[in-house]
């Protein structure tokens, strides 16, 4: 018995350690989406108002950058089984620096309105690229250092660091424009990266896993097949929100549409900060159908909603929800393949978002239309639905 406290108090210097190499390794993760934050409140403009382009070409510009991720994700992931995290996250910061090296080229080169685009687009491509090789590459990493029990903890983590750059970005971005003009956008993102590299580049890599139980690419994407379109229909509620509560409240003349996006956004982060490790204490599956539901409320909510205040409540519920749905199915998915074979798991896994949001845009916009500006978050709701039932099957097969 004397032995018990000396134990706990290992166990818990253990945790503090633990905790402290998942927070130096999502901290790189912050720096590397500070980055993609930085032009996304001034692009559209710069596109629109400074070169003279229209509105469409100024939508593409934003959107370009997530085809390059979704395109890269699948390769990404097999570049961080065999290379390494740690080189998988430095090519992300390079490639960072890239683009900022592009953003301030194009800012110098306005007067060709032509070529200013061009490099503009090329520096968008650069920056998706940064986005699939960091968020992939630094999920891998911190497993690797601290073990695959702290999966879903890493994930929820990088996760907050993810969506608190850019919220932070954003408005930084403004402000640097403000002084600097659009050039200052490319120089602070190429300050950045320098960081980024002077963070990730001290810090000792993983050693990697023998290769010889490694599953081929086909046999990696059938097993995370499933887990990823339980994920794709539940981010189709997430999109809903985040795309069409802003028109939702103008259609209904209603104030605080701001609010309800904050709402969602801070209920988000809050229940990642504390009830991440409940997957560990409860498993994936479990948490993942208490939050499919929790999301169908909340969307139901705001389908339903007489007044900007319940829109909110909803819109709030809806965060909460989603937020664990991610890391809960993903340490399923991650559980189901070796370790050497981790990285094109979490990227094979993480395009099925990034093509989901991408498709969620169009078709609620077009269920809109032929409904009302309320049918969405409904459409959002029965998505869901369905992302639960496959999460419930998949949660049978598992006890089987």
């Amino acid at each position: 018995m004397s032995s018990d406290p000396s134990a706990a108090a290992l166990s818990k210097q253990e945790e503090r350690g633990d905790n402290a190499q998942i927070i130096a390794t999502v901290f790189i993760t912050f720096v590397g989406f500070l980055s993609i934050g930085l032009p996304l409140a001034v692009l559209p403009t710069y596109v629109h108002i400074t070169l003279g382009y229209s509105t469409v070409m100024a939508g593409f510009a934003i959107s370009i950058q997530y085809i390059a991720t979704v395109l890269t994700r699948a390769r990404v992931g097999q570049i961080a089984d065999t290379r390494g995290p740690k080189p998988t996250v430095i090519w992300g910061l390079q490639a960072a620096f890239g683009s900022g090296a592009l953003l301030l080229a194009s800012a110098l080169c306005e007067g060709v309105p032509a070529l200013a685009l061009g490099l503009l687009l090329a520096s968008r491509l650069s920056l998706g690229i940064c986005e699939s090789l960091i968020g992939t590459g630094a999920i891998a990493w911190a497993i690797g250092r601290v073990g695959p029990e702290k999966t879903a903890r890493i994930i929820a983590w990088n996760g907050i660091s993810t969506y608190g750059a850019l919220a932070v970005g954003a408005p930084a971005g403004v402000a640097i424009t403000g002084l600097l003009g659009f050039a200052g956008i490319g120089i602070a993102v190429m300050v950045l990266a320098i960081l980024g590299l002077a963070l990730a580049l001290p810090k000792p890599a993983t050693p990697m896993t023998a290769r010889d139980n490694q599953l081929s690419f086909r046999s990696v994407l059938l097993r995370v097949l499933p887990h990823g379109t339980a994920l794709a229909l539940a981010t189709a509620g997430f999109g809903t929100i985040t795309t069409f509560v802003t028109l939702f409240y103008a259609a209904r003349q209603w104030d605080g549409a701001a609010y309800a996006l904050s709402a969602f956004g801070l209920a988000f982060i809050a229940c990642r900060l504390i009830l991440a490790d409940t997957i560990n204490r409860r498993g994936g599956f479990p948490v993942a159908i208490v939050s499919l539901v929790i999301q169908v409320a909340g969307l139901l909510v705001v389908w339903a909603s007489m007044g900007p205040m319940m829109g909110i409540g909803g819109a709030a519920v809806t965060g909460f929800g989603f937020s664990l749905v991610f890391p809960a199915i993903g340490v399923e998915a991650v559980s189901r393949v070796p370790s050497a074979n981790r990285g094109s798991a979490l990227g094979l896994y993480s395009m099925f978002l990034d093509v989901s949001l991408g498709i969620t845009g169009p078709a609620a916009g077009w269920i809109s239309g032929l409904f009302s500006e309320a049918t969405p978050f409904l459409f959002g709701a029965i998505a869901t639905l369905l992302g639960l039932a496959i999460t419930g099957w998949l949660a049978l097969e598992r006890r089987r």
